[in-house]
């Protein structure tokens, strides 16, 4: 072991001093998108890229006690078999892959590290398996149960059998990745990342490690390495559809858009095309539509009128307070699909996803299409080119 990775273990033990985690139990269950009634304009929304499990697909191309901050060299590599799990359970439980694949990396070089805890026993703090997950001891019994227990055997913990094998194994990847994805849904990781992140492992070095890795991952800046899987990188199923509804082909043309973008970099200050901020998803968004609406959120939140909450519909624009903004000026905004449902360029390490709006406060609703600047004629694709 290296003087530098011993030096990493000290500084965790030093930070893990007196940390307890606390692990808030059940999921919130996520509808999917749905048809909205009366509207007009069908467009397809890939059911299965919810929080962007294909991204890397397109072009494109993060409580629980764990392992020292490892060595950050060649962490661009990340086995068939974990990148698969990632992107599956990811997919599966609503949370970024590239969260997930952050977190693998810092916690064990996504099972490639040979330290104490990751493929048997446990650390000195009690935490195992490759996203090092309590079983005992100072990281206390968040796994549930044995570490390794009939699948069958229900817990009270985040254990799951996710690969359906015969036991829910802390040391296999599959149970591991979707035991750590059921964990940072519990600490709300749609609404804070970096909060869940904190709450996963309570050190501010370790979230910014995990967002830089996500980061990294979700700018498709990795490789793949062998392991048990032979297909990787796109693995998962083919993605389905479900059909959502627009009010007029410039809405249609906005959300085909936004949803093309889904699985890319979030970039502060990004319009595309390989990177976006919130605001610059639904301007490029709408300007693909031939609506021009202004760049920042909180321009955007003065263009067209205001909607009330039980009036919204597809292409209605969502704005929240966020992490910048106030109430009266919103600094982050989302492009609304349907059905409580919008895709947004969130945060550093979150690429562009499909998340729900209903339970996040959101400040108001525009309608940047019914802008009197607008044409009408743009608005419902009847308008001619310059050359007639």
């Amino acid at each position: 072991m290296s003087t530098k990775l011993l030096e990493r273990r000290a500084e965790r033990v030093a930070g893990q001093q007196g940390m307890p985690r606390i692990v808030l139990f059940g999921i919130a269950g996520l509808a999917g998108v749905l048809l909205l009634g009366m509207l007009t304009v069908p467009i397809m929304i890939g059911s299965n890229m919810f929080f962007a499990e294909n991204a890397g697909c397109s072009g494109q191309k993060t409580g629980i006690a764990g392992q020292p901050q490892v060595d950050s060299r060649a962490k661009n590599g990340i086995p068939a078999d974990y990148l698969h799990w990632y992107q599956v359970v990811g997919q599966q439980y609503g949370v970024p892959w590239t969260l997930l694949a952050g977190i693998g990396t810092v916690e064990s070089e996504n099972g490639q590290t040979t330290l104490p805890g990751v493929h048997s026993g446990a650390n000195a703090f009690g935490a195992a398996g490759p996203m090092q997950i309590g079983i005992g001891g100072k990281a206390g019994n968040v796994w549930g149960g044995a570490p390794v227990h009939p699948g069958t055997e229900v817990v009270n913990g985040v254990a799951t059998d996710e690969d359906g094998g015969p036991y829910a194994s802390v040391y296999n990847p599959a149970d591991a990745i979707a035991g750590a994805a059921k964990y940072l849904l519990a600490a709300g990781v749609q609404a804070n990342p970096s909060g869940a992140i904190f709450a996963y492992n309570h050190l501010q070095s370790y979230v910014q490690s995990v967002l830089y890795w996500a980061g990294i991952y979700a700018g498709g800046n990795y490789q793949v390495v062998s392991a048990q899987l032979p297909t990787a990188g796109c693995a998962g199923p083919a993605p389905g559809t479900l059909a959502v509804s627009a009010p007029n082909q410039a809405v249609a043309t906005a959300i085909a858009f936004a949803e093309q973008q889904l699985g890319k970099p979030y970039l502060w200050g990004g319009t595309g095309p390989d990177a976006f901020d919130c605001s610059g998803l639904v301007m490029m968004a709408y300007r693909a539509a031939g609506v021009n609406i202004p760049r920042t959120s909180e321009i955007q939140w003065t263009f067209g009128p205001r909607v009330p909450a039980s009036q919204v519909q597809a292409g209605d624009l969502v704005f929240f307070a966020g992490a910048d903004g106030t109430v009266a000026s919103p600094g982050h905004v989302g492009l609304v699909i349907g059905n409580g449902q919008m895709i947004e360029a969130f945060a550093t390490g979150v690429p562009v996803r499909i998340a729900s709006y209903t339970d996040r406060a959101p400040v108001g609703f525009t309608r940047p299409w019914a802008d009197p600047s607008v044409s009408q004629a743009t608005v419902t694709g009847t308008a001619t080119s310059p050359a007639g």
